[in-house]
């Protein structure tokens, strides 16, 4: 795929959330209609009631672990927690330490395919480099667990390169394809608009990794050799969702810059076109492109203006909640409250929202069928949505 040449944009441009401000002019007006935007329902419309679990300080992503009565959470400040539902939450010895404020911190946490004969987990989180200059980073480790849990011969197996100033757009969520094979992870653009299109960067895009972190010699540009190797999809601003659906899809979600939040379903090098384009525009009011002006960028499947600052997504594939069977469900931010989308093979729909009044930061699916969510904040919350009737 040919480079593009990077953009020269203010730095006045740069911010760190999407807007939660309604449309103020016709053409937002038309974005909104063109975005199929729904209100939100109360809880007391939805099929399921909510209980509270436990509580978190700053959590930011959790997994379940086999049997699903314990999960793995992480605390942004620098701290994993094993939750278990018949007994106390411990912390978990042996964590790397992290960079902290602003969007840095501790990020996501996934099993390895064989976690049942190895215990091998993956974790991401944030880290220092010279000067002022920030990455995410992604290791992997064995959980020991018992009265005392630890992380045992914990090893990082990538870097954001470069690493740059700032506090924002770090992504860092992970993913294992179906087979186990390859893991994928998010890298945000960090806030600097160009490397989303900078083939010798790899930020702004989705990386593609074999399990130790070498790179897949049949990843699209592989044979270009260093950072560019990683890459499977560019032209991505903010990813904080990634999830495979039940057919083997890739989707992920991204925040837009003011509007523009979207879904997309991740194809191998393909360009989704940030900067360049966006359904979303500048905070300093300056108008983006629409990805319907350059067909040749990817689209995305859905989006929303007004923003819903998406947080985490799943796909569920279970029957505990009638009618939500092949849905993608992702958490809101700004939009406090979980959305529902029906899959329909390569094409999405708006199908529920539900206002919480919290920050929805994670959603995660139990072996069982049940939904659970992490409100975000010092006082997060571990959130059950239990079905109706």
């Amino acid at each position: 795929m040919m480079k593009l040449p990077a953009l020269a944009l203010s730095a006045a441009m740069i911010v760190a959330a999407c807007s939660t401000g309604p449309a103020s002019n016709a053409a937002d007006n038309a974005r909104l209609d063109a975005s199929g935007e729904q209100p939100a329902a109360p809880l007391a419309d939805a099929p399921f009631t909510v209980e509270t679990a436990a509580a978190f300080d700053e959590p930011w992503a959790m997994t379940f672990l086999p049997g699903g009565r314990q999960a793995l959470v992480t605390e942004r400040a620098g701290k994993l927690k094993l939750w278990q539902e018949d007994g106390a939450t411990l912390d978990i010895a042996g964590v790397p330490p992290v960079a902290y404020g602003g969007q840095r911190g501790f990020g996501d946490v996934i099993l390895a395919p064989d976690f049942a004969t190895t215990g091998t987990i993956y974790l991401s989180w944030v880290e220092a480099g010279d000067g002022d200059n920030f990455g995410a980073v992604v290791g992997t480790a064995k959980l020991l667990q018992g009265d005392a849990p630890r992380l045992d011969g914990l090893r990082i197996i990538w870097r954001q390169d470069p690493k740059v100033p700032g506090r924002g757009h770090f992504s860092h969520r992970l993913a294992f394809s179906p087979d186990g094979k390859h893991l994928f992870i998010t890298s945000g653009e960090r806030q600097k608009f160009d490397p989303a299109q900078d083939m010798k960067a790899n930020l702004g895009k989705v990386v593609r990794l074999n399990p130790d972190g070498s790179v897949p010699a049949d990843n699209p540009f592989a044979a270009q050799g260093g950072v560019t190797a990683q890459i499977w999809s560019l032209g991505h601003r903010n990813l904080l969702g990634l999830t495979f659906d039940g057919a083997g899809r890739l989707w992920n979600q991204e925040m837009g810059p003011k509007g523009g939040d979207e879904v997309n379903l991740v194809e191998r090098g393909a360009n989704y076109g940030y900067p360049i384009v966006s359904n979303g525009d500048h905070y300093d009011g300056k108008p983006i492109p629409d990805h319907a002006t350059r067909p040749e960028f990817a689209a995305p499947k859905l989006w929303w203006n007004p923003s819903v600052s998406p947080g985490g997504l799943a796909w569920y594939g279970g029957d505990l909640y009638p009618g939500w069977k092949n849905s993608l469900l992702m958490g809101a931010l700004s939009g406090q409250g979980l959305i529902r989308m029906r899959v329909d093979g390569e094409r999405l729909h708006k199908a529920d929202r539900w206002d919480f009044g919290t920050r929805i930061r994670e959603v995660e699916v139990r072996e069982d069928g049940s939904v659970w969510l992490l409100s975000d904040g010092k006082d997060g919350k571990l959130l059950k949505l239990v079905p109706k009737g």
